[in-house]
């Protein structure tokens, strides 16, 4: 057992962070959309929006294109996952794009609707998948620009 963690501890690591995001993602979409909070902190609300399409409002009412979408991008992921430097950065970066894709996926596959929920007000409505997928292509942007 132990010599298969080892010699699998990344695609465990991959597995475990994805599935991670995609639990925390779809409970704190389950809470929004469950008690509808509106909850004002100076700069910041939190509270239901029905976000018909992709970010900064593009591709509205797509829901389709965009579920076809997001089911090809972690399809390439997954086909193309042996590429993947064995490294913890690259690893933990592709993780939360894919857990976010997921998240996402999910939402318009189920509701043809994402939940967001966190609103600054100056910046786009967005809900955690939306944060890792960002916080992952910024990542994976420095840590290849490195190499």
């Amino acid at each position: 057992m132990v010599d298969f963690l080892t010699k699998h501890k990344w695609e465990s690591f991959f597995f475990i962070v994805t599935l991670g995001i995609v639990a925390i993602d779809q409970l704190l979409k389950y809470l929004i959309l469950t008690f509808t909070p509106v909850i004002h902190l100076n700069l910041l609300t939190i509270h239901l929006i029905r976000n018909t399409g992709a970010g900064f409002g593009i591709l509205k009412n797509q829901a389709l294109l965009l579920t076809a979408i997001s089911f090809i991008v972690a399809l390439l992921i997954l086909f193309n996952y042996r590429k993947i430097a064995q490294e913890l950065f690259p690893q933990a970066f592709f993780a939360l794009f894919m857990g976010g894709i997921i998240g996402n996926l999910i939402d318009r596959a189920l509701r043809r609707f994402v939940i967001d929920f966190i609103d600054f007000k100056f910046w786009p409505a967005f809900n955690l998948a939306d944060a890792c997928i960002t916080l992952s292509v910024i990542g994976l942007i420095i840590w290849y620009w490195r190499k």
